[in-house]
């Protein structure tokens, strides 16, 4: 860590833990660093873990610059169920029995999910509408209609087929949901599915085997600032 002159700006790679939320860890990191100015460069649900990067003092000038790059992602969507939130956050719903899928319709399905792609955002989401994130009026169990976005799906990789669990590799552009491919894998398929596992592996060049473990990295910055007083 550099010492804290201005003008000061920092970047930090940090592997969220479960079930924090992205503003959670940037809080934790803020007070460690006694920083006003502190923000992430991507959302990760609280659910899902892996890489944020942190940015601090002048570099949060850049976070729109990490935003852009293209993510990488691994997990497990569970097939023949589904979610209101298609993850854990809600409660789990039978639709279909996935058993008799093959992993030539699944390869073909996933196929359909690849490319440029048009995606509806999920409704338990932080996107805006009406000045409202959208996720606090699914709470409360208002239905917020959202249009969908274009977006890349550059690599959509299946890994491990575990009946009912599928393991995938998904590499895509900013503003893809995994839990939108889920439940778009699970129409495709006519079974459902929804997410029950999200590691996000990488922003363009940055990888999650670099990040922090984030009291690791609030000890080293508790450490450094005792050293130079």
């Amino acid at each position: 860590m550099n010492n804290q002159q201005k003008p000061y700006g920092e970047v930090f790679l940090v592997n969220k833990p479960y079930k924090w939320t992205s503003f959670d860890a940037v809080k934790k990191l803020r007070n460690a660093l006694k920083v006003k100015k502190v923000g992430h460069a991507g959302t990760l649900d609280p659910l899902a873990t892996g890489l944020l990067i942190i940015c601090a003092g002048k570099e949060t000038k850049n976070i729109e610059q990490y935003q852009a790059q293209k993510k990488e992602y691994s997990g497990t969507f569970v097939l023949g169920k589904t979610t209101d939130s298609f993850d854990l956050e809600q409660e789990v719903i039978d639709v279909a029995d996935p058993m008799h899928l093959t992993e030539e319709e699944i390869l073909k399905a996933v196929a359909t999910l690849t490319g440029d792609i048009m995606q509806i955002p999920p409704n338990h989401s932080a996107i805006k509408k009406d000045g409202k994130r959208v996720y606090e009026s699914a709470r409360k169990g208002i239905t917020v209609i959202l249009d969908p976005r274009p977006v890349t799906v550059e690599v959509f990789e299946i890994t491990r087929i575990e009946l009912p669990e599928i393991h995938f590799r998904i590499v895509c552009s900013k503003g893809t949901y995994i839990r939108s491919l889920a439940r778009d894998l699970g129409d495709a398929l006519e079974v459902g599915a929804y997410m029950s596992a999200l590691s996000r592996d990488a922003i363009g060049e940055f990888k999650l085997e670099n990040a922090w473990e984030l009291d690791q990295l609030i000890e080293k910055i508790k450490k450094e600032q005792n050293e130079n007083l």
